[in-house]
């Protein structure tokens, strides 16, 4: 997959109020499964706080891959 097309692809996921949706829905379940885990069972809790953090990382990994796009488009030769 070449640079641009990667870059498309991430902007036309950000695009799409469905991924956001899901998404949120992704972080707001494993954030719930996170705190409302029993006290002592730490694996549990640490599962799920890891599955927040995967979610989040991935949102971020497609929102700098789409901001690839505005920077590039800034990097012309100069005048």
């Amino acid at each position: 997959m070449k640079p641009e097309e990667r870059i498309a692809a991430a902007q036309a996921l950000l695009d799409m109020p469905l991924f956001h949706l899901l998404m949120g829905e992704l972080e707001t379940a494993a954030v719930n499964a996170c705190v409302n885990a029993r006290h002592t069972d730490h694996e549990t809790r640490a599962a799920f706080a890891a599955e927040v953090r995967a979610i989040r990382n991935f949102k971020g990994k497609i929102k700098f891959l789409a901001e690839e796009q505005s920077s590039a488009c800034g990097k012309g030769a100069p005048a």
